[in-house]
């Protein structure tokens, strides 16, 4: 029984190999180039690519659970209903996908409306699923670090609505317990959505309060300006991207990334531990060279 892992190399698929591998699981990841990819022994490494059907085909032969994770890229959607259709010619039934929490409300934002398509496509092909909908990354703040400690801001414009923070390595931990839990059942499972949320929803204001305690010094939040957020990122990226980016921004301050009742608890149980808190990854990156 073995596990292929899309965008194993990544922020999220990093954690989710290892939890995997801790857990005695037959791991398969796929990489665009093997010899970089630095992943655990005892995971088999495949070259491969989401866009070319050869290799996807290949690199799901034998394999009997599907982990899909999508980067945010032009072809995102088309590159997971491949991915899809070429698990289901495949024989694989049981899939985790990561989607994004409130995927099914932020319509107007790219990489939201093409996940939420992907779920739905999940559904009606009639795979044995998990839909992991995480909220905003902690770990997008590793970017912002410098901006911080050398003028004194929290950048990002996240609002006062607040947004559920959650830690990549929960968010791997999380999708490795489920991908064995389909694994490893003896019947189908049913479809199911699970938010994930860290253990606090952080606004602005409460973002920089908190770098100002592990800081020692005062860090403000000087607003909700998206248009030069906006502009700011696209020193680094596309335009395309920069824009989707912004467009999130707006519904950051318009509804935020709010938990549904009992997701914190939820996850806990999950675990078996506490979530990650915020100020607990915030004082781990600023103690970071």
């Amino acid at each position: 029984m073995t596990i292929l892992v899309t965008g194993a190399t990544g922020t999220i698929g990093r954690h989710v190999v290892e939890q995997l591998v801790k857990r005695g699981a037959d791991v398969r990841a796929l990489a665009r180039d093997p010899a970089k990819a630095n992943l655990p022994a005892g995971v088999t490494v495949v070259r491969g690519d989401l866009l070319d059907v050869d290799s996807l085909r290949g690199a799901l032969s034998g394999v009997s659970t599907l982990f899909l994770l999508n980067g945010v890229v032009p072809d995102e959607f088309t590159q997971a209903l491949i991915a899809l259709n070429l698990a289901r010619e495949a024989g694989v039934e049981r899939v985790v996908y990561l989607s994004v929490i409130h995927s099914d409300r932020y319509v107007n934002v790219p990489h939201f409306a093409g996940k939420f398509g992907v779920e739905r496509m999940i559904e009606q092909m009639g795979f044995n699923a998990t839909i992991l909908r995480p909220a905003y990354f902690m770990n997008n703040d590793v970017t912002i670090k410098d901006v911080v400690t050398g003028y004194g801001i929290y950048p990002m414009p996240i609002g006062s609505r607040g947004l559920a923070m959650i830690d990549a390595r929960d968010i791997g931990e999380i999708a490795a317990i489920e991908l064995l839990r389909r694994e490893r059942a003896a019947a189908p499972l049913p479809l199911t959505r699970i938010n994930l949320v860290g253990p606090e929803t952080l606004t602005g204001a409460k973002a920089a309060a908190v770098w100002s305690e592990v800081l020692g010094r005062a860090i403000s939040y000087p607003g909700d300006d998206t248009a030069a957020f906006e502009k700011n990122l696209r020193q680094f990226m596309p335009s395309w991207m920069a824009f989707d980016m912004r467009l999130m921004s707006e519904r950051f301050l318009t509804e935020g990334m709010v938990p549904e009742a009992g997701d914190v608890e939820r996850l806990t149980a999950l675990l078996g531990r506490s979530l990650r808190s915020y100020r607990d990854f915030v004082s781990e990156i600023a103690a970071s060279a």
